[in-house]
């Protein structure tokens, strides 16, 4: 990782011409806001676990993403569901 200095004009330039900026990115402070990880914890029954475990393994990915997942799904119909009222 080169790191270079340059102005923000010239800066602007380059993006704007659709050339690559990553050598001109402080790569230490990108962050991505309301997608830093947030620890919880949740108990399910057994039966919800073997079911999770069940699907996650016919799927080929982890119980956790499996979860994030269909959470994720759930709350994006919410909001859709939302602003159609």
């Amino acid at each position: 990782m080169k790191q270079k200095s340059i102005s923000a004009t010239e800066f602007d330039r380059i993006f704007d011409e659709v050339e690559d900026i990553w050598d001109y990115l402080d790569h230490s402070k990108i962050r991505r806001p309301n997608l830093e990880p947030k620890r919880v914890n949740v108990d399910f029954p057994l039966w919800m676990v073997k079911r999770l475990d069940s699907e996650s393994n016919r799927l080929g990915v982890t119980r956790q993403s499996l979860i994030k997942t269909w959470i994720g799904d759930r709350l994006k119909e919410e909001e859709d569901r939302q602003r159609e009222t």
